[in-house]
């Protein structure tokens, strides 16, 4: 996937206490441009999306979007979206695509934009911004414990 010329890495997580459960997501620029959220009853799967989502929404510009999420990152590195798209957000399978609620406005961004690329890293390797969203990620799952 091409990064598009002057883009900023942003990076992304999201995290459930539970599977589903109380959920957190993450985004960061930096140690100082962050932000991150809560549901009260969610999947780590749609959290990881939710973080893509707010990621771009609320970035302008070229963007880097770095996910320790396969399924983010491989949905637009490997086009899994255009099939969506083609086939009325069915699978490949023909069932109905899981969190459509989710993708749909991330794939329709991504293709307004014309600027966001995605990147994986592996999780939970050392890697200083995927730990420091991990950390607001896992911290948004309980927001009454964290002020």
């Amino acid at each position: 996937m091409t990064v598009p010329d002057g883009a900023r890495s942003v990076f992304t997580d999201g995290a459930c206490s539970g599977n589903p459960g109380p959920g957190g997501w993450a985004w960061a620029l930096s140690e100082t441009q962050y932000a991150s959220g809560h549901e009260p009853a969610t999947t780590n799967q749609r959290m990881e999306i939710r973080a893509a989502l707010e990621a771009v929404r609320s970035n302008d510009g070229p963007l880097l979007v770095v996910s320790d999420s396969t399924y983010v990152v491989n949905c637009f590195r490997d086009r899994w979206y255009e099939g969506w798209l083609e086939r009325g957000w069915l699978t490949s399978a023909r069932k109905p695509v899981v969190s459509r609620d989710l993708w749909e406005p991330l794939v329709t961004l991504v293709i307004e934009r014309g600027d966001v690329a995605f990147r994986w890293v592996k999780g939970h390797s050392g890697d200083p911004m995927n730990d420091f969203v991990d950390r607001l990620a896992v911290a948004a799952c309980f927001p009454s414990n964290h002020p």
